[in-house]
């Protein structure tokens, strides 16, 4: 069912030049739209929190509408440009084709991802976020801990985020040791909210010998949650999960190792400036460790000592000593993987 919710809060007002359906400078609400519910601790609720957030402190008002699916959202785009928003937020890969087609009908600006060569200025922006870093950290991490030498990734589709969260994931992996083997799995092409594909396709991958399972799916991660939960590891012992984006401890029974953490704040915090400014859409958006936009979560699973080598890690790697470049083509994560499965 889709809602619509309204965050709380007075308009700002500020004259300037036209920029699409507002004046530069005049943003009186910016619209989230979301595939699924706001309560996944991942992709969707961190969205929509963060749209909160950076409207609230902007003085802004939030319009939230969850729950769209993967479909046609053109009508409910249409719809919010006529209410007044002055941006519409897309927040979903499948929504960005449709979004910068409502953009130039309306003329309301949109943010989109997973399109990075998609900028209009005035009218389209790209926030294509990647947690690389905090993924690199994690293989370290999912490495030293390992005690079958043997991880997997399971991904519920290929986008660039979630392609280059898995290249640095297994890029850590192997600078920690390149005796533990990875095993690469994909539910389906855009298998995101596909819960049971993902309990299926983790099963799978816990069977071919890992006992720690990186997993990026929205939805579909309650499924590889609940595959760790109730899987055994060849020596019988515990599988751990290490998740992406969001912090699933509220809901954790044990088998929660980590999480790749985003704070997306900051980034639309930065499109309202720039609608401001009259500068929206002519760059691009980035997260990472050194403004803890992303950082590794603590667990009482991790050893005290294994985090406190993984934060000498994080040092270096803010400091450049250690480089983790993003990868996003899929051919080029894959041929990082010991193994990839059918």
């Amino acid at each position: 069912m889709i809602k619509l919710l309204k965050s709380s809060v007075s308009a700002i007002i500020l004259s300037g030049v036209l920029l699409g359906g507002a004046f530069a400078g005049e943003v009186k609400s910016i619209a989230i739209l979301t595939p699924e519910e706001g309560t996944d601790y991942g992709w969707n609720q961190q969205g929509i929190d963060a749209a909160k957030a950076a409207g609230k402190a902007a003085g802004i008002e939030v319009v939230v509408a969850q729950g769209l699916g993967y479909g046609d959202v053109r009508p409910t785009l249409r719809e919010l440009a006529s209410d007044g928003a002055s941006l519409l937020i897309a927040h979903a890969s499948g929504y960005n084709t449709s979004a910068p087609e409502i953009a130039k009908e309306t003329k309301v600006p949109v943010a989109i991802v997973d399109t990075p060569n998609g900028l209009e200025k005035g009218l389209v922006a790209d926030y294509t976020l990647s947690g690389h870093e905090g993924a690199y950290l994690a293989g370290r991490l999912a490495a030293k801990m390992s005690r079958s030498k043997s991880v997997g990734i399971v991904v519920s589709g290929e986008p660039p985020s979630w392609n280059s969260q898995s290249a640095a994931f297994a890029q850590g992996v192997k600078a920690e040791s390149k005796d533990v083997k990875i095993t690469y799995a994909v539910i389906g092409p855009a298998a995101y909210s596909d819960a049971a594909g993902g309990k299926r396709v983790a099963e799978s991958v816990i069977a071919s010998g890992a006992d720690i399972i990186f997993g990026q799916g929205n939805g579909s991660s309650f499924g590889m949650l609940q595959a760790v939960e109730t899987t055994k590891a060849a020596d019988g012992g515990k599988v751990y999960f290490i998740d992406v984006i969001g912090d699933k401890s509220p809901i954790d029974k044990g088998f929660l190792l980590s999480s790749v953490v985003w704070n997306i704040e900051p980034v639309y915090a930065a499109m309202i400036a720039d609608l401001k400014a009259d500068t929206f859409g002519t760059k691009h958006y980035g997260i990472g460790l050194k403004d803890d936009s992303v950082k590794l979560l603590k667990t009482a699973a991790i050893p005290d000592k294994v985090w406190s080598e993984i934060q000498a890690v994080r040092e270096d790697v803010i400091s450049g000593k250690i480089k983790v470049e993003p990868v996003y083509d899929a051919a080029a994560v894959r041929a990082l993987m010991t193994s990839v499965a059918k």
